[in-house]
């Protein structure tokens, strides 16, 4: 189990958010969570992190967001028609699980979210691939742009 601060990715932090339902860091296209034990994950909590998003990233890039479950939580997989019923984006989203109670809940998540989940079992490889997404959708609508 991999938590952020133990990697050396986590020199590239911009920010750390403690809230009382778990730790969200941000770094530059890339938001990751690590959600306290025994949560259950909704939208009152997920508008709290959008707003810090915003306020931390801005609107106009893209962003990509891990959810690093190393504790044991749910989410109110129905809450996703909310986030997009306020129109917000989220063009890339991984899940790292590390056991099955985590993909259990990830099998009724990806009923609601509309875009594809990619899962992971480390934390690592995840963030691999989350810039790799940001960076090709940043390259892309900059060469819309010319």
């Amino acid at each position: 189990m991999q938590k952020v601060k133990e990697l050396d990715f986590f020199r590239n932090i911009r920010q750390v958010r403690e809230f009382q339902f778990g730790v969200f860091y941000f770094f530059d296209g890339l938001v990751i969570s690590e959600i306290n034990e025994g949560e259950t994950f909704g939208w009152p909590m997920a508008k709290k992190v959008i707003n810090t998003a915003y306020e931390v990233l801005g609107r106009e890039k893209p962003i990509a967001y891990i959810s690093n479950r190393i504790h044991n939580y749910s989410v109110v997989p129905t809450d996703w028609l909310k986030f997009y019923k306020h129109r917000h984006q989220l063009e890339f989203y991984s899940v790292v699980s590390y056991n099955q109670g985590g993909l259990a809940s990830l099998v009724l998540e990806k009923m609601f979210f509309q875009k594809n989940i990619r899962q992971f079992s480390d934390l690592e490889s995840a963030i691999k691939w989350s810039l790799a997404q940001v960076s090709e959708k940043q390259s892309n609508l900059s060469s819309q742009m010319e």
